[in-house]
């Protein structure tokens, strides 16, 4: 919290290149089945959260910005391609698993019902792991070493030493 009570919530991207601060109430969190928002995060949805009213800024750097329709720009890492703005006319939205804390910002609402996929409904049925606990992962998790930003500000990032974007 703020020192006036207002929520505070941070985030960005996998690299750390781009980071955000919101200050203030998160409403609106729904996911978008659309055929555009599809595209635009390479998933079955687009899990969004706005943050009209609150106030917002990029504490580092800023995403490059993709058109996509005549009234809608996507925002995205341009070193790491990850997801992170839909900017209308009607305000910001930013994507939940760009957050810090997505886990706090439960979607309350869906959109674009016609592009749903047909499995999604089912996909909690499915069997499942944690990451650990599937035992072909094992030795490739063992020997991994994570270069995406922690879920948290940091005064500079990269680290030395830590990923590069390949070309």
């Amino acid at each position: 919290m703020s020192l006036d009570n207002k929520p505070i919530y941070t985030g960005g991207c996998q690299c750390g290149a781009v980071r955000f601060r919101v200050e203030g109430r998160v409403d609106d969190t729904s996911i978008c089945h659309c055929r555009m928002c599809q595209k635009a995060f390479g998933n079955f949805y687009a899990p969004l959260a706005s943050v009209r009213g609150a106030h917002f800024q990029w504490t580092r750097g800023e995403p490059k910005r993709y058109r996509s329709s005549n009234h809608v720009k996507r925002g995205f890492c341009a070193e790491c391609g990850t997801p992170l703005t839909y900017e209308a006319p009607d305000g910001l939205a930013l994507a939940i698993g760009a957050f810090d804390h997505p886990e706090e910002l439960a979607p309350v609402l869906q959109w674009g019902l016609e592009g749903k996929l047909p499995y999604v409904d089912d996909l909690g049925a499915l069997p499942g792991y944690t990451s650990e606990g599937d035992p072909a992962s094992a030795e490739f998790l063992k020997t991994m070493i994570s270069y995406q930003h922690p879920d948290h500000d940091t005064d500079q990032w990269p680290l030395a030493g830590d990923g590069e974007t390949s070309k």
